[in-house]
């Protein structure tokens, strides 16, 4: 059994989880001081993805980042390089795919913090930068971490967008999704099998770890009396 799409498909969710970790936590922080209208308007914006079938959004990607396409053709004739039909060109569409995860679930973490916590934190002197870390952070890292989690689990089962815009190679850009379907659709199934059931075991140890921390999470709460 060649293990390769097992590698890719955690190495590509683990660069795009990490891209969303900071954007995410950073656009739902700033985003939820703007005024009304725009939080809506950037609201809408940012979670678009989540709502949008997968192919619509690799399509969009294909026509941004094809080859014959401004930003494509530009970074090729620069600097030698395909943004489409490579194992990264997947980092771009699991990246916009699973975005709106981690922003909405910072997002609400950041609204249920107690803002007298950061007033009284000020009042002491304490730079806006030492208040995010060292008290708005540990005070949401339960629902940050839940929400980092449920988008390494969408990550790594991404197929639609992905498949899109960076195809299949065996050994070069093979996911556990687009392998199941090459296998399905070659009448394999048994080898189909065996990669459904490797994703089915990631998803549950995800799921489970999702549960635990949402459980934690709320048991601190009650213990702190929030």
């Amino acid at each position: 059994m060649d293990w390769f799409p097992l590698y890719n498909s955690i190495r590509i969710a683990l660069i795009s989880t990490g891209i969303i970790f900071f954007v995410g936590i950073f656009s739902a922080y700033y985003i939820a001081k703007t005024p009304r209208l725009v939080k809506g308007v950037l609201d809408v914006f940012l979670t678009l993805p989540l709502v949008l079938p997968p192919t619509v959004v690799g399509y969009l990607l294909l026509r941004v980042l094809g080859p014959k396409r401004v930003i494509g053709a530009w970074f090729l004739q620069m600097f030698d390089l395909k943004l489409t039909m490579t194992w990264w060109s997947a980092i771009f569409a699991t990246t916009v795919v699973i975005f709106p995860l981690m922003y909405r679930t910072a997002r609400g973490a950041f609204e249920s913090f107690d803002e007298t916590l950061a007033y009284s934190a000020q009042t002491l002197g304490l730079s806006n930068t030492y208040i995010f870390w060292r008290i708005r952070m540990p005070y949401c890292k339960q629902g940050i971490l839940a929400g980092t989690v449920l988008a390494f689990a969408r990550a790594l089962g991404e197929y639609g967008a992905t498949s899109m815009i960076c195809g299949y190679t065996p050994g070069r850009t093979a996911t556990i999704s687009t392998t199941v379907y090459q296998l399905w659709r070659t009448n394999d199934d048994g080898a189909a099998f065996q990669w459904v059931m490797v994703n089915l075991a990631i998803s549950f140890v995800v799921l489970l770890a999702v549960n635990m921390l949402e459980k934690k999470n709320g048991t601190a709460k009650k213990k702190g009396g929030i």
